[in-house]
């Protein structure tokens, strides 16, 4: 299943549907957030536009408010070794769910902020699980990706049941989901702006200071 924007032109949508190897243009639009496809050279830019507010997050929550009501024993992700995770894992920790894919620019630019917030809050419990929507052949730049970035949280690929749920409403990214310690989702943010590391984090801290008990 491809996860992308639906203002892409026509033909470069035809490109897609046929798996084309030519140079594929991808845009995931919001007013402030746009992701883009490698160029004819095969190199990623890394100029990606970003706007000076919060990305939207007032939009609907999915249809996913806890870990149960996420199916968690019933969707899952592969992790990139093959094992299998679901959501009741992580029960008891604070949780970002990270959906993106390589060729997406702003995804490219949250990277490093979402490395950064794992490393500085890896003792405290916060694990971020990154999930890859980007499509078959973006699977083969993740090597790339991690290495580029210096990436030490988990990466994965959803099962299409869990991306079709997560995204119903709304196939944009990167998109970020947030549960605290009692499997709750907290806080849905669409796209990346600047101010969305700063956001992020403020959410994250609260969550993991409130205590389960």
């Amino acid at each position: 299943m491809q996860y992308i924007s639906k203002n892409i032109s026509g033909k470069f949508n035809s490109r897609l549907l046929t798996n084309s190897k030519t140079l594929i243009v991808l845009f995931c639009a919001l007013s402030l957030t746009a992701c883009s496809g490698s160029n004819s050279s095969g190199t990623v830019k890394t100029d990606t536009p970003t706007g000076e507010r919060l990305p939207p997050t007032a939009f609907p929550m999915p249809p996913v408010t806890t870990f149960n009501n996420a199916g968690a024993t019933a969707r899952g992700w592969t992790m990139l070794d093959g094992r299998r995770a679901t959501l009741a894992d992580y029960a008891g920790y604070v949780v970002v769910l990270d959906f993106y894919a390589t060729w997406c620019q702003p995804c490219r630019v949250e990277a490093p902020h979402l490395v950064a917030l794992q490393r500085r809050y890896n003792s405290e419990g916060l694990h971020i699980v990154g999930l890859n929507v980007g499509g078959a052949e973006d699977r083969f730049q993740i090597p790339q990706f991690v290495e580029q970035y210096g990436i030490q949280y988990r990466l994965g690929f959803p099962d299409a049941a869990m991306a079709d749920l997560f995204l119903s409403d709304n196939t944009t990214i990167p998109q970020s989901f947030v549960f605290d310690r009692r499997g709750r989702l907290i806080k849905r943010f669409i796209g990346f702006d600047s101010s969305k590391p700063a956001e992020l984090e403020r959410i994250v801290q609260t969550a993991l200071a409130e205590k389960t008990d």
